[in-house]
């Protein structure tokens, strides 16, 4: 395993609070893995199938999942499955083989990251942290509450698409659309400029962060996704419009 030295950088200030389930089969990987993340103050919980990293997942809320795609028995694909019929964490697939195939199977069923292995846990670790520090709206109390609701933006409207930013919710014909975190963040930067073509490597920038490293077609998978859900023909799209050899841009929704 690459990178496996002794010796995790001292955990940042205010790392504290979140919650990762680490799942594979491999022993050691997964002590390893989640002894980084423990020393990066997560709360880490482990499990080594299918079954029981469902279970835990339903016990523990998680933040995050890392997940490995060759499960014995319920495999990791099932199990993503699994948790998105529940579950909102970032899940990050791990796959033995780099392959584009393996790639748009973890994330045809709701994973938001990949890391190939053999990898390094410092870049892992630095993958989970990069989708944590995405924004996330925060409840706000007292005499902070009539402040915050001033300052609400209102929704984006796209015809019959209504994109409510700050509740993060979407709806389709007053009907709302079940999205992953990661389609949420998609959608959140292409409607934020209109009309303005966003490059593969621009929402790559834009929703996994600078330091991202892998195969930008991620984007599309997500796009795809996302463009399902909301019940967007890519042949005559009204939302998410495909600018060939450039990437994607918001369409006015009519």
């Amino acid at each position: 395993m690459e990178g496996m030295d002794s010796t995790p950088t001292p955990p940042p200030d205010g790392a504290g609070g979140y919650r990762a389930l680490v799942v594979d089969d491999e022993r050691p990987l997964a002590a390893i893995v989640a002894s980084y993340l423990e020393r990066e103050n997560f709360e880490v919980r482990v499990a080594y199938n299918g079954t029981d990293a469902l279970t835990l997942a339903r016990e523990m809320d998680p933040d995050v999942v890392v997940l490995d795609l060759g499960l014995p028995g319920i495999d990791g694909v099932e199990v993503c499955r699994g948790l998105r019929t529940f579950s909102d964490a970032y899940v990050v697939m791990l796959t033995a083989r780099n392959t584009e195939m393996d790639t748009i199977i973890g994330l045809s069923v709701g994973a938001d990251d990949y890391v190939t292995k053999p990898f390094s846990p410092r870049e892992l670790v630095a993958r989970v942290r990069a989708m944590l520090r995405r924004p996330r709206s925060a409840p706000v109390h007292g005499t902070a509450l009539a402040a915050a609701t001033e300052s609400v933006p209102p929704p984006r409207v796209f015809g019959a698409l209504s994109i409510d930013v700050a509740g993060r919710d979407v709806y389709v014909d007053d009907r709302p659309v079940m999205l992953t975190r990661t389609e949420f963040d998609v959608l959140a930067a292409l409607s934020s400029r209109p009309g303005v073509v966003f490059s593969r490597h621009q929402l790559i920038e834009a929703v996994w962060g600078e330091s991202w490293v892998g195969n930008e077609h991620l984007v599309d998978v997500h796009v795809g996704h996302l463009r399902r859900k909301l019940g967007d023909d890519p042949a005559a799209s009204r939302y998410v419009t495909t600018v060939r050899g450039v990437g994607y841009r918001m369409g006015t929704g009519q």
